[in-house]
C-alpha cells in the first residue's frame, strides 16, 4: 500500500484549435459561412498570428462562448479522493471515474500531504493508518463474502476507506471552463493537491494551445490585483485601490 504521487497525462484535444475558435469567433461578425473560411485557415491562407490577435481581441471583450467549442481531456492518476471531490465542483464538464464499488481496493494506494510527509512520527503514523484501514478492508470484504455478499462485499467494505484513497478519473473541459478553472484552483489559496494538477493541466494546454492560455492561471494574474481582500491575500499582487 504505496504512498502515490499525481499523474496528468493530455488524452486529447480538440483538432486545429485555434482555428475553430477563431472560425466559431468570426462567424458572429461575419455575413458568410464558417463552412466556407475553414479551408483558408488550415491552408494558411489566414495567418496564425492573425487568428491569434482576432481571438485575443474578442476575448478581451468579454465574449468568451466560442472558445467553449474547444476541448482537452486529462487523465489523472495517483490523486486523492480528496481531489475529485474538489474537482467534480466544477460543473460544465465530463469525467469518468475509477469506482470504489467495483474496483478492488485490498491493495489501496494512497495520497500523503507533504506537511505530514515532512514529519517522520507523522509521516510514520500515517501509512501506520492506511496499513489498518486496508486491512480492515479486506477484513471486512471478506466476512460479506463469506456472508453470501459476494461481489458485491466490495460496494460495503468501501465505507471504511479514506479522502487519501488514490483514485484515477478522466477529465473533459472546454476552453472557457479551463480558464475558470485555472483561474480558482492555480490561486495559492487552492488546496496543495489539486493547485499541483492544475498547474500540470495548465502546462499542457499552453503547450497545445499557448495563444490562449498564454495568460490563463490565477484569477490574480489575469487581473493585475488580487481580488481575494486584505484576510486571504498572498501577497503577490496588490489589493486594489479603494
Amino acid at each position: 500500500m504505496p504512498a502515490v504521487e499525481p499523474r496528468v497525462e493530455l488524452l486529447a484535444h480538440t483538432p486545429e484549435p485555434l482555428s475553430l475558435i477563431y472560425a466559431a469567433f468570426r462567424q458572429c461578425y461575419h455575413s458568410g459561412a464558417a463552412a466556407d473560411m475553414w479551408p483558408r485557415l488550415l491552408s494558411g491562407e489566414i495567418s496564425r498570428e492573425k487568428q491569434a490577435e482576432f481571438v485575443a481581441s474578442v476575448l478581451a471583450s468579454g465574449h468568451a462562448s466560442p472558445a467553449e467549442h474547444v476541448s482537452f481531456t486529462f487523465a489523472l492518476s495517483g490523486v486523492s479522493r480528496a481531489l475529485t471531490h474538489q474537482l467534480v465542483r466544477h460543473r460544465i464538464a465530463s469525467y469518468s471515474q475509477q469506482s470504489q464499488r467495483y474496483v478492488d481496493a485490498s491493495a489501496m494506494e494512497y495520497v500523503m500531504p507533504p506537511a505530514i510527509a515532512r514529519l517522520p512520527e507523522a509521516r510514520e503514523r500515517f501509512a501506520r493508518f492506511m496499513e489498518e484501514v486496508g486491512a480492515a478492508y479486506s477484513d471486512l470484504k471478506e466476512m460479506l463474502e463469506a456472508a453470501g455478499r459476494g461481489a458485491s462485499a466490495k460496494e460495503d467494505a468501501r465505507f471504511v476507506l479514506p479522502q487519501a484513497a488514490a483514485s484515477n478519473i478522466v477529465v473533459t473541459m472546454n476552453c472557457r471552463a479551463l480558464i475558470n478553472f485555472f483561474e480558482h484552483r492555480c490561486c495559492t489559496r487552492a488546496q496543495w493537491e489539486i493547485r499541483a494538477v492544475a498547474n500540470r493541466m495548465l502546462e499542457h494546454c499552453r503547450a497545445v494551445l499557448p495563444e490562449l492560455f498564454r495568460h490563463a492561471g490565477a484569477k490574480c494574474e489575469g487581473l493585475g490585483y488580487c481580488p481575494e481582500g486584505p484576510k486571504f491575500t498572498c501577497g503577490r499582487y496588490p489589493l486594489p485601490e479603494e
